[in-house]
């Protein structure tokens, strides 16, 4: 939804504000003050969460959505959308920004459950462990990265989610799937026999998981920001301003659609691993066991 129908939703004044504005940036602080006609507007009217009309009624409910779906609002001028745009981010509280960060790493949490190795086994307990270590560690991680770099370049902050994304799998990846690093992942021998657990194959395996998913969202976070920033100063772009998160979310998807597979394929799913660069006590059972008949083992990476 445009955010100047966001600003129009959520006034609860019962007029719309005035469109005579100016907008100043305080250099030091890097924020911005609205002013309506030389005096300072007051926010605290403003809830984006609390419809315009009293939705109890149906004329209320008509005017709502007469208002949420006005065409002319693809169309408002710049002043408009700048005053829209300070009216959400003043209703993006920390609490808000929190339990997103959650609900996304509790998601990543559970595909990194689910795409583990199997065959190792994990307890109601350690998974209870493993999804709290994960989530806090990462939402702790995502939101100092968002918090730290609050006052960087325009083109600098749109960095700012692959680099909580990215900082965020080195953490959550590991802490779901810790009973492997600690414990050991099966290796087998050529035919699939086991012969073993090993710490070294499981820290491999985690490692090439965490590079595959950093490079999975690599170009649509990296590329994408520059992509949009060039062509949001087009003039035609200017005009559909209300097109540019759809547009971001199509172009996202296209380049996910191609890089899962891609990053997916970086590493073979079976790894071989020399015999020589497992744990001296495995090198040692496997010596007693089979003498030198064996080089190399193997083990499911997980995704």
């Amino acid at each position: 939804m445009p955010e100047s129908q966001l600003l129009m939703q959520g006034w609860n004044s019962g007029e719309k504000p005035g469109l005579d504005i100016q907008i100043w940036e305080s250099t030091e602080q890097s924020s911005l003050v609205l002013w309506e006609t030389n005096m300072e507007v007051d926010l605290s009217s403003f809830n984006i969460d609390t419809p315009q009309w009293d939705q109890g009624t149906f004329m209320g409910r008509l005017k709502h959505f007469f208002n949420i779906t006005d065409p002319r609002t693809a169309i408002v001028s710049e002043r408009t959308l700048d005053w829209a745009k300070i009216m959400v981010e003043s209703s993006r509280t920390l609490p808000a920004v929190v339990f997103w960060q959650w609900v996304n790493q509790s998601f990543n949490a559970l595909v990194n459950y689910t795409n583990r190795n199997a065959a190792s086994p994990i307890s109601v307990r350690q998974i209870a462990v493993s999804y709290f270590s994960a989530t806090t560690t990462a939402l702790a991680t995502a939101l100092g990265l968002n918090m730290y770099t609050k006052k960087a370049p325009p083109l600098l902050a749109r960095w700012v989610p692959f680099a909580a994304v990215a900082a965020a799998n080195c953490v959550n990846i590991p802490m779901m799937r810790q009973q492997e690093l600690i414990h050991g992942i099966s290796v087998t021998d050529r035919n699939s026999q086991e012969l073993g657990r090993s710490r070294k194959a499981a820290v491999i395996g985690i490692s090439q998981v965490v590079i595959s998913r950093i490079t999975m969202a690599a170009p649509g976070m990296i590329l994408l920001p520059i992509l949009m920033e060039r062509l949001e100063k087009l003039a035609f772009m200017k005009k559909i301003q209300f097109l540019h998160a759809p547009l971001q979310v199509m172009l996202a998807g296209g380049f996910l659609v191609f890089m899962v597979p891609v990053a997916c394929a970086i590493f073979p799913q079976r790894c071989e691993m020399v015999v020589s660069h497992l744990e001296p006590e495995l090198q040692d059972s496997l010596k007693a066991k089979h003498g030198d008949l064996i080089s190399f083992v193997y083990f499911n990476k997980g995704l």
